[in-house]
């Protein structure tokens, strides 16, 4: 009980200090515990339901029945932007985390191994990362067809070259150090010095990776989603809320305006906690 006492203070003073001193971290956590509250108990913030039609009241703008007005066919605004942030930020993080593991893994394997396997994957990962982002996402998405799952797919195959250049690296640069070498010369297996001496040090690159891309991850699905290559109505997500706003630009500019800075301020917490994130990893 002591020692529990004790050390949980100083940890938890120890963060405080941290986050006076960065106060971009704290407003980019701050904010992004807000949006993770927003995505896991969206009826806490909405009574109207998302897909709700109320022809009636089409095209009113921002008021304190509709905090951010209603669209073309009388749906609340705001509760469409709330709901769809759970959609929008799944896809976001589903797609990442297969693109982590899949592009780490063959990272991993890839700088471990090297030899043929690592120059074929080179050249398949330089080719893919010719292309921008954005055309690969339409392309692919364009041959699989629009839905929520290709979108996801399509921006797996997007970022899987991101994490295998990373992952490859770093592997290769924890292959040459010394106590590796000295596992070998103990007599350890390969597949032993993978998991345990080169994997389990690769693995934070690969997931501070994460916390880099993801703000770009969401610009890219938003604007897939507003292709209309995406999740497909009436599902709300922030990229095709925005594209059915885009035809009342002029006289309801409340259905864009509110989705946008939707995205604006999400990508700006995740930027703001990555840049503390990468600030710890280059000291450390």
């Amino acid at each position: 009980m002591t020692a529990v006492e004790t050390v949980s203070p100083r940890g938890g003073s120890a963060l405080l200090r941290r986050l006076r001193r960065e106060p971009d971290l704290a407003v980019g956590l701050a904010i992004t515990a807000f949006i993770a509250v927003v995505v896991l108990f969206p009826g806490l913030f909405t009574g109207y339901s998302p897909l709700a039609i109320n022809v009636d009241k089409s095209l009113e703008g921002p008021s304190a029945l509709h905090l951010f007005g209603t669209d073309d066919v009388g749906r609340d605004v705001f509760a469409r932007i709330v709901y769809g942030a759970r959609i929008t930020l799944l896809v976001c993080a589903g797609a990442l985390a297969a693109a982590a593991v899949i592009g780490g893994a063959l990272g991993i394997v890839s700088g471990f191994l090297g030899g043929r396997i690592d120059m074929l994957l080179g050249r398949l990962t330089d080719v893919v990362l010719s292309f921008p982002p954005i055309i690969l996402g339409i392309m692919v998405t364009g041959i699989l067809g629009p839905s929520t799952t290709n979108l996801a797919l399509a921006l797996t195959v997007v970022y899987v070259p991101s994490f295998y250049r990373i992952a490859r690296s770093g592997a290769i640069s924890e292959t040459g150090r010394t106590y590796v070498e000295a596992a070998r010369s103990s007599g350890l297996g390969e597949g032993r010095i993978l998991v345990n001496h080169v994997t389990r040090n690769v693995v934070p690159l690969v997931l501070m990776q994460c916390v880099v891309l993801f703000p770009l991850v969401l610009q890219i699905q938003s604007a897939l989603g507003f292709l209309g290559l995406g999740v497909q109505p009436p599902t709300p997500d922030w990229g095709s809320i925005l594209q059915q706003g885009k035809d009342y630009i002029l006289f309801a500019p409340w259905m864009s305006a509110f989705p946008g800075l939707a995205i604006l301020i999400t990508a700006l917490a995740f930027m703001l906690v990555s840049r503390a994130v990468q600030r710890r990893f280059d000291r450390r």
